[in-house]
């Protein structure tokens, strides 16, 4: 007997969309790109082959594009900031691939997607020049939102998290960090031998949480620079973003690969910014629609 989602868990608007991303299951590509601002999904959509797009839709800050790049059908949807918005978006478009809305039951046979976020980020170590492609191996989650899902610890690096909370002191009261590797395939099929790897904090808050002090103190006030210093295993934290982690946690969960690509735009050793980096975003956005 397949699983049944009554309306309580799984909430399907009146047109058979998915309540928050007001997509319809038929328009959901196997390929996924995230984007965090909505208006880049026009950016994204401007590379597809001309007359190929089959949805464009919005809802909130929930932009999704449906068309095809070079023949392959692709689907980007931003995702706005945060792994709070990234839980919906990973809960919905899984449930638009893997469970029947007519039915409102579990798919016997399972779809699997290629899910790749590209977004900006800051750097961590004075050696990542701004304008760096980087792709997040493994993503810390600050957010504790993988907590609130089954066997948390069964995709998450437990040594790695341990030595990561000893060496900074991190606060007893904040979520525990988890770490969760992107898909291996997936990372090296888009990031190949021009791209640099590295491991990355997705950050809960844009201002506190990633050691930005403005009127309300820390509660860590060196952070970066541990996080900077620290070490496991050869790996070293190289750059903070806010969305990976929960989508990396949640597609191992579901089934689905996963990983985080980011351009460089501040550098937070050296205390410096680049504000006109949408150029080096399309570069970046066409490299990954021509390899994802």
């Amino acid at each position: 007997m397949s699983k049944f989602f009554p309306a309580s868990q799984l909430i399907i608007n009146d047109d058979g969309s998915a309540f928050h991303l007001h997509l319809k299951p038929e328009f959901l590509a196997d390929r996924v790109i995230l984007v965090g601002d909505q208006d880049r999904v026009k950016m994204v959509a401007s590379f597809f082959d001309e007359g190929s797009i089959e949805c464009d839709v919005q809802s909130r800050e929930f932009h999704t594009i449906t068309g095809k790049f070079q023949g392959k059908r692709i689907s980007c949807i931003s995702t706005g900031i945060g792994t709070d918005n990234c839980d919906i978006v990973m809960n919905e478009i899984d449930a638009l691939a893997n469970i029947d809305f007519a039915t409102r039951t579990e798919k016997k046979t399972k779809r699997s997607l290629d899910i790749v976020r590209i977004g900006t980020c800051g750097g961590m170590q004075e050696d990542i020049p701004l304008g760096t492609f980087l792709v997040s191996q493994k993503s810390i989650g600050f957010d504790g939102v993988l907590a609130f899902y089954e066997d948390r610890d069964k995709v998450s690096d437990l040594g790695f998290e341990k030595a990561l909370v000893d060496f900074i002191g991190y606060p007893q009261k904040a979520a525990v960090p988890y770490v969760v590797a992107a898909n291996p395939e997936l990372v090296n099929r888009i990031a190949k031998d021009d791209m640099m790897r590295g491991c990355t904090i997705a950050a809960n808050g844009f201002y506190g949480p990633q050691g930005r002090v403005l009127r309300v103190p820390l509660a860590v006030p060196d952070i970066n620079e541990k996080i900077s210093a620290f070490r496991y295993e050869g790996q070293r934290i190289t750059n903070y973003e806010m969305e990976g982690s929960c989508i990396a946690g949640l597609a191992l969960h579901m089934g689905h690969r996963a990983m985080t690509v980011c351009c460089v735009i501040a550098q937070r050793k050296i205390e410096a910014a680049n504000t006109d980096y949408k150029p080096r975003i399309k570069e970046l956005v066409k490299t990954v629609l021509e390899r994802i």
